[in-house]
């Protein structure tokens, strides 16, 4: 399969192989007297604000730099009374790899202390100067934890700027002088009434998975269905966090039940938060706990909502059973607009963010999908993720997103992350399938973090699965994870067949089962000559054109049972990066990455820019020197891919 391409001297993953790469970095880019320039370079911690309890991200970013970086170290100190490091995620796409390895020393390192309460984090480029990291790129993101115990207040992400072994940046020319703002961290208290134990992440800059326009929609106009509440509606005054600032009496929350489910409806005080915030607006938090398994849903208009899309804003539902993070430009105010007509106010249209306990026909539905799946078990009950815009008594659903929107389910508590093995969404045809997923630990209760593209039923399984051919193979890890996602599959009785070619139309299939890609983004038909109707592969193919990721040959022709290179998987794949937000190669990079390979002259044109993206994200890294691009890829290599791809988007 895909090795390393060339070997590195072994460094342990201890303090004292950060502290040599520490000691390298500083060796590697010897510094240039003079050359240091007038005004310094800038890293950035961004402020943000999270609820005891809960978790929050907290993106690290290089906002200015004069020549480039090309190594560097910190350690950042934090209060152990109230905060936790749960993990570091590099974000430069300059970053090679992030763990050591009996070959060699990551270029991207980093050990947490939660005892101490200090992280140390070093990355070094590698690749001798050719990589450097530039302005206006995020470096990486740190997952925190405000212990459930903390006290309410402010906390500082603090750096000994004067110790180098703390803090220490390298540039080509010289040793940077490089200047830290950021990093305060307002906790929250929780809730009263609820266990807000558990993790519920606000959104992370540094992964903001990129579409194509246009992909996202709305329903035509339906009537409004207003049930009659059975108790009385009880309001009261919440407070909700503008760019993790209280902004105390600004939200009211209306509390009823209908139809034997609780439901909360906080009201938000458009034009206040708007005044509040003028065009700075980042994150609109409503924090709304206590009402264990009852819906809550967030109300704001379209006024506000544009106001946030202007600013690149988004909205978070926090509740006891999850957190809903959606960008405003995804609720897509305007395709509103033209259902309800141009000339309609946007402050008299209500949007409508709703977190909702699955109903009984549909936690059912899911249970009977899951039995008629080996080896399967429901973890928790279903939860409806929705967004809806009223007016008039009409509304519309915003169904379809042009890039993945983060949703949030928090587990039982007592209930095992390990146990989980995805999250799945119920299809119209009963069916359950695999959108992508990735389990946080907490304290108490742990969450599932669910990326989709649209909105729908969501539940989380178990689903172990192991095949007897991959239980000595290399792919092994690879391949029964994506099976236990439902991503791949068996070719008989716990079979796999690893080392089998496999087809244009499987792989394709692979690939949008891993994206969580289920149906078409539009109804324009493929026309390929040789996918007939009726066929397994005709909805994948549908789907896939629809996506942008296969567009077939010169003769209409989609060749779907034809074995697949690996250029022409690679080729597919590099178009799904886009739709993940992963940096593509560009035509520098494409030469430089292409050339270190011995049979990189026997890559076609077409597939010259698509096979060096893979390898920029380390997808792929070729063997024995080798890229072997007209050779037949293996469902071992593919699955291997595909998790690579989705790993590597932070997607599970």
């Amino acid at each position: 399969m895909f090795q390393p391409k060339k070997k590195r001297p072994r460094i342990r993953r201890t303090m004292s192989g950060l502290i040599a790469l520490t000691l390298l970095s500083s060796l590697v880019f010897p510094s240039v007297a003079g050359a240091e320039p007038a005004e310094p370079s800038q890293v950035q911690f961004a402020n943000v604000s999270v609820q005891a309890g809960q978790t929050v991200h907290v993106p690290v970013a290089l906002k200015k730099s004069h020549f480039g970086v090309k190594a560097y170290n910190m350690q950042i100190d934090y209060d152990t009374s109230a905060l936790e490091i749960v993990r570091i995620t590099p974000k430069s796409v300059n970053v090679i790899s992030t763990s050591p390895n009996e070959d060699g020393v990551a270029d991207f390192q980093y050990q947490i202390n939660n005892a101490e309460g200090w992280v140390r984090i070093i990355w070094v480029d590698f690749t001798g100067g050719d990589h450097s990291i530039v302005d206006e790129t995020q470096l990486f993101d740190m997952e925190i934890k405000a212990k459930s115990n903390a006290t309410p207040g402010t906390k500082q992400l603090s750096v000994d700027q004067t110790d180098s072994e703390h803090w220490h940046f390298t540039n080509v020319e010289y040793q940077s002088y490089t200047e830290l703002s950021g990093g305060t961290i307002t906790i929250t208290a929780a809730n009263s009434g609820g266990d807000n134990s558990g993790s519920t992440p606000t959104p992370n800059p540094g992964n903001s998975s990129g579409g194509g326009g246009g992909g996202g929609s709305v329903s035509p106009t339906s009537p409004v269905i207003t049930p009659v509440p059975s108790t009385p509606a009880v309001t009261k005054g919440v407070d909700i966090y503008v760019n993790g600032q209280k902004q105390e009496q600004s939200a009211t929350a209306t509390t009823s039940t209908v139809n034997n489910q609780v439901t909360t409806t906080v009201h938000v005080d458009n034009e206040k938060v708007i005044n509040q915030i003028g065009s700075g607006l980042k994150t609109l938090l409503l924090p709304i706990t206590g009402t264990g398994k009852g819906a809550v849903v967030g109300e704001l208009n379209g006024k506000l909502v544009k106001t946030m899309e202007g600013s690149n804003a988004e909205v978070v539902i926090q509740t006891d059973s999850g957190t809903y993070t959606l960008p405003a430009n995804q609720i897509q105010v305007d395709q509103i607009l033209n259902q309800f007509g141009s000339t309609v106010p946007l402050e008299d249209i209500t949007i409508q963010i709703a977190i909702v306990p699955s109903a009984t026909s549909k936690q059912t539905a899911i249970q009977a999908a899951a039995d008629k799946l080996e080896n399967t078990t429901v973890i928790a009950a279903p939860i409806d993720f929705e967004v809806k815009a009223i007016w008039n008594g009409q509304q519309v659903n915003v169904d379809r997103f042009n890039s993945y929107v983060e949703r949030s389910i928090t587990l039982p508590e007592g209930v095992d992350g390990s146990k989980i093995t995805t999250g799945v969404v119920l299809q119209p045809d009963g069916s359950l399938l695999h959108v992508p997923t990735k389990v946080i630990k907490g304290n108490g209760q742990d969450s599932a973090i669910i990326n989709s593209l649209t909105n729908s039923t969501y539940a989380l399984i178990y689903h172990p699965a192991t095949f007897s051919d991959v239980s000595s193979h290399w792919s092994r890890v690879d391949v029964q994870d994506l099976a236990s996602r439902l991503i791949v599959q068996g070719t008989g009785e716990n079979v796999f067949a690893p080392d089998r070619s496999i087809t244009r139309a499987e792989f394709t299939a692979v690939l949008l089962r891993g994206l969580g890609l289920h149906s078409p983004r539009s109804t324009e038909a493929a026309s390929f000559t040789d996918v007939n109707t009726g066929s397994w592969y005709e909805d994948e193919v549908q789907t896939a054109v629809s996506y942008g990721l296969i567009s077939g040959y010169a003769d209409d022709s989609f060749r779907p049972n034809n074995e697949i290179s690996r250029a022409e998987a690679l080729t597919i794949v590099s178009r799904a990066m886009k739709l993940v937000g992963l940096a593509q190669a560009d035509a520098s990079e494409t030469t430089s990455l292409l050339s270190t390979y011995s049979d990189s002259a026997k890559v076609q044109a077409w597939a010259a820019e698509p096979v060096a993206s893979a390898i920029k994200q380390e997808l792929v890294q070729g063997a024995d020197g080798k890229l072997m691009s007209d050779a037949d890829i293996s469902r071992a290599q593919s699955a291997a891919i595909v998790k690579r791809l989705l790993a590597k988007a932070g997607l599970i």
